[in-house]
């Protein structure tokens, strides 16, 4: 260990600064309490002295008792090296103000975050990031293992879903989802049409409309818009529902009595909506169109009978089925989109809250992400002549 070198004089008998190579030694003695007032601020001024020095440390052997007056200490001098870029080393501290100087460290380094972003800081940033995703799509795959597990243990008939239970939720996602299902889908058929009418009547081409219906509405809009609207509707009460009984433990109690919240809760919700979602994008589809034939008959002058024999020409066995397979794969990942956030929920409001939203983002992202999975997949096998 190298000698201490250079004393500095300071008005606080307390303090003693020293000078080690590139090192600044504070050497601390004696009480340091609020009663004998706060401790001086003690520096080297000399701007050569400071552009010397890389570190500062603390010498705490003499040290006596010492309440908050120390830390006040300690903050002036952290403040004191990050002005000057030096190490603020707290190796000899006491312990519990060590701990109180790291957190302090901690809640400036989260401040400073945003303005001033080292490449350690972005690779962290980047590392949290991936494993954020892969305990997502861990947490996913997870699920729906044991989603099919249950489904498998249910067509062995030893699953605990109770019939009413599965009645009812088609009741809620079926019949009592019609009356918003039905307004969207009348309101979008509407608009597509409006916007068909406007771009094809200046070239003597009205009577396409029928082709931009048919293929619009059979085989994206009117499974989409179901999908979206069910999302937001259906997905969110699920999450809503399942963290609310989370929440009030009620998933707990079912496990204490040796019940699969998966099989109970969850199973009766992805069949009802999986089933209910092609039905409802039929009637959806049949609405939409509906909504275009009033303005094809309003703006266009084409009758009843060219419309629906232009619909007939244009629309293929195909485009239907394409639509209703969206629609039942819509159906599945919007369900498991609101039971898995629900199942992931927290223990206070917030989080029921919070898993609401999350459902409802999830499943939204899902439909559009299918959707679009689904039309490329489509376009692959046309392209090479498989159907």
């Amino acid at each position: 260990i190298l000698p201490l070198m250079t004393k500095q004089h300071t008005s606080d008998d307390r303090i003693g600064i020293y000078r080690r190579e590139d090192t600044l030694v504070y050497e601390l003695s004696g009480d340091w309490k609020i009663s004998s007032g706060l401790p001086v601020a003690a520096q080297l001024k000399n701007d050569d002295d400071i552009e010397a020095l890389s570190k500062v440390r603390f010498d705490t052997t003499k040290l006596g008792k010492w309440d908050s007056s120390l830390l006040h200490f300690l903050l002036d001098q952290l403040e004191y090296c990050r002005r000057k870029r030096l190490i603020f080393q707290t190796e000899d501290l006491p312990e519990a103000a060590k701990k109180l100087i790291t957190l302090t460290q901690i809640e400036a380094a989260q401040e400073n975050a945003l303005g001033d972003i080292s490449p350690r800081v972005r690779a962290s940033g980047r590392a949290t990031i991936t494993a954020t995703l892969g305990n997502g799509i861990a947490a996913w795959i997870t699920f729906i293992g044991e989603a099919m597990l249950s489904l498998i243990r249910l067509l062995k008939g030893k699953s605990r879903l109770r019939r009413c239970d599965f009645f009812a939720v088609v009741h809620e996602c079926g019949p009592n989802a019609l009356p918003i299902v039905s307004l969207i889908s009348f309101l979008v058929g509407l608009i597509i049409a409006f916007l068909g009418a406007v771009v094809l009547q200046p070239f003597g081409l009205r009577i396409y409309i029928t082709d931009l219906m048919g293929n619009g509405i059979l085989r994206e809009m009117g499974a989409v818009m179901t999908g979206v609207i069910m999302a937001g509707r259906t997905g969110a009460a699920f999450a809503a529902e399942i963290g609310s009984m989370k929440v009030n433990e009620e998933l707990d109690a079912l496990k204490s009595f040796g019940i699969s919240p998966m099989e109970f809760i969850v199973l009766p919700r992805l069949l009802a909506l999986s089933l209910m979602m092609p039905l409802l994008t039929l009637f959806a589809n049949i609405i939409a169109i509906l909504g275009g034939l009033c303005i094809a008959v309003q703006m266009l002058d084409i009758s009843l009978d060219q419309y629906l024999q232009g619909m007939q020409a244009a629309v293929e066995v195909e485009d239907f089925l394409l639509g209703i397979v969206k629609a039942g794969v819509f159906g599945i990942v919007v369900a498991f989109a609101g039971c898995l956030r629900g199942m992931q929920c927290g223990s206070s409001a917030d989080d029921v809250g919070r898993a609401t939203t999350s459902a409802v983002v999830t499943g939204i992202t899902l439909v559009i992400f299918c959707n679009s999975l689904i039309d490329v997949a489509d376009w692959i096998l046309a392209s090479r002549g498989l159907y």
